[in-house]
């Protein structure tokens, strides 16, 4: 049986605002107080997993341990089948310039197109499957710990197309539709999305009858 937090406050292992506003929005219906692992002051320890689920049980763990609090963390990023599950969890390290290219701040559209370059190599009859993953952590400060994946499975597609969204959106058609992540309404992407599968799994086992 999994461990409840049964309310009270939760630190979110993030330091960003925009993620720490919408878990919240998720998890006040059921009289969790959401506190950012920003806000206490507390380090980002080093992503030194090897997969999504190891990544956030690392941040979720770090924020526990550092606070007293229970804390929940998520590690996230895409898969692709024919690339042997890469990017994977270096989804965000492929959109990273090095110091010679300039601005060190994260390229999307170089990392769409690496992953397109590496498809294009091995043959145009090639498998386009990929998926989002999203893992969710709890960790409480005395080590118990529970994780929750989730996915939304898909396939992509070149040039990219759309202006919303974000990271690799653009090239992203889920499974059942015909328009990329970056031209589907938002709030339908987010009712559908990886995120939103891990989430309906913790609401289901946390709060759950």
């Amino acid at each position: 049986m999994t461990r409840k937090l049964g309310g009270g406050s939760l630190v979110i292992a993030t330091h960003n605002s925009g993620k720490l506003k919408e878990i919240s929005a998720l998890l006040d219906p059921y009289g969790m107080k959401c506190i950012s692992a920003g806000s206490l002051g507390l380090p980002e320890p080093p992503e030194t997993g090897t997969t999504f689920a190891e990544n956030a049980l690392i941040k979720a763990r770090s924020a526990a341990e550092a606070s007293g609090l229970a804390a929940l963390a998520d590690d996230s990023g895409l898969g692709v089948d024919a690339l042997g599950g890469r990017p994977g969890v270096y989804t965000a390290d492929w959109a990273e310039r090095q110091w010679f290219e300039g601005d060190p701040g994260r390229d999307w559209y170089m990392a769409m197109g690496k992953v397109e370059g590496m498809l294009q190599q091995l043959g145009s009859d090639t498998d386009r499957s990929a998926a989002f993953h999203c893992v969710l952590a709890i960790a409480w400060p005395d080590g118990e710990h529970a994780i929750y994946e989730g996915q939304c499975p898909g396939s992509l597609t070149w040039p990219p197309r759309g202006e919303m969204g974000f990271g690799y959106d653009p090239v992203f058609i889920p499974n059942g539709r015909e328009q990329t992540f970056a031209e589907i309404d938002q709030a339908e992407k987010h009712s559908i999305s990886h995120r939103a599968d891990a989430f309906a799994k913790l609401v289901a086992d946390q709060f759950g009858s």
